[in-house]
């Protein structure tokens, strides 16, 4: 919630009071710091002797976030790791000073805290908002961005956006180079690993890229990413299967309702990286039969978008062209 502008000096602001105030200072256990500020702690107890130089100075160069807490304040101990663990993931955008109202009742006085715990934040020497009580790992962490604490993008995080990058231009060498330097950072990053099989199947390299799958562990069987691949892995190795498709063409002139080649020239269409070509033929097929197959042609479709993924703009003219199909 926002708190409005304060204006800070010898007595601090008119107070927090209308916005945050509570039923008293309650609770029963909590919060602590790691140290008095060092530098660039990113979280470091403060007094109300210093708490003019390192918070109110300290954030005319960066935010601070003012934790009041109390030993005996229950809610402050669910607080704690979370706006913790928030501020360390922001990677120093923000820092964070923990005030023991115990110890320093004055500051929290003056602000006309009522309630704990309450964060404060101060930007340029002044408060700028606030909220009380226990929050959300996800409540935290858009406050944060909302003082303008975005964490800064790592390297592995730089590394996956380059080589999905290449992915998609069909850099296939490049982009594999750059998952692979991903998972020796971090050899369980999903992505890292879908990506590299993703390489290797658009490099036709479908044994590899099923060697590279059964890297994912069980339990993350469930990420977007292993499904998509797998999907994709699935496509691969039935188009392979097919063998000349001029065939498959072939018998469609002859009967346009041979309904099987159709199908079975989608699968190899999509394997050649005719994506709207796949989308066509199995439209055709829900066209002249929806009922072909026990509906194996919209199933297919389904697939080839799991596959492919929601921002592939094959997926839009399929669902486009589906839709028109089965609404009209």
């Amino acid at each position: 919630m926002s708190t409005g502008n304060y204006s800070m000096g010898g007595q601090i602001g008119a107070g927090f009071g209308g916005s945050m105030g509570g039923s008293g200072y309650g609770g029963n256990g909590g919060g602590g710091g790691n140290g008095p500020a060092a530098g660039g702690d990113l979280v470091f107890d403060v007094t109300t002797q210093n708490f003019m130089q390192d918070v109110m100075e300290a954030s005319r160069s960066q935010p601070i976030l003012v934790d009041f807490w109390a030993p005996w304040c229950g809610p402050c101990k669910q607080l704690t790791p979370v706006i913790e663990g928030a501020v360390k993931a922001a990677g120093g955008a923000v820092r964070l000073a923990k005030m023991n109202i115990d110890d320093h009742p004055e500051i929290a006085g003056q602000l006309g805290i009522q309630s704990i715990p309450a964060v404060i934040a101060f930007k340029d020497g002044q408060p700028v908002d606030g909220f009380m009580g226990a929050k959300s790992d996800s409540e935290v962490k858009a406050f944060i961005e909302k003082l303008g604490g975005q964490a800064p993008v790592s390297q592995t995080e730089a590394f996956l956006e380059q080589a999905a990058g290449l992915l998609e231009a069909k850099d296939f060498g490049q982009a594999a180079q750059l998952f692979g330097a991903v998972m020796q950072m971090e050899p369980d990053n999903v992505q890292a690993i879908c990506g590299l099989a993703q390489c290797y199947l658009g490099a036709d390299e479908t044994e590899r890229a099923a060697q590279a799958l059964e890297m994912v562990p069980e339990d993350k069987q469930d990420d977007p990413a292993y499904v998509a691949a797998k999907a994709a892995l699935e496509l691969a190795e039935q188009a392979k299967a097919l063998g000349d498709l001029a065939e498959l063409q072939a018998r469609i002139d002859k009967d346009p309702l041979d309904l099987q080649a159709r199908f079975d020239l989608a699968l190899g269409l999509n394997g050649k990286g005719d994506k709207n070509g796949a989308v066509d033929q199995l439209i055709e097929i829900v066209r002249r039969d929806r009922e072909w197959n026990e509906d194996g042609a919209r199933k297919q479709l389904l697939q080839f978008f799991e596959a492919w993924g929601f921002k592939e703009p094959a997926s839009a003219y399929g669902r486009r062209k589906l839709s028109a199909v089965l609404f009209s």
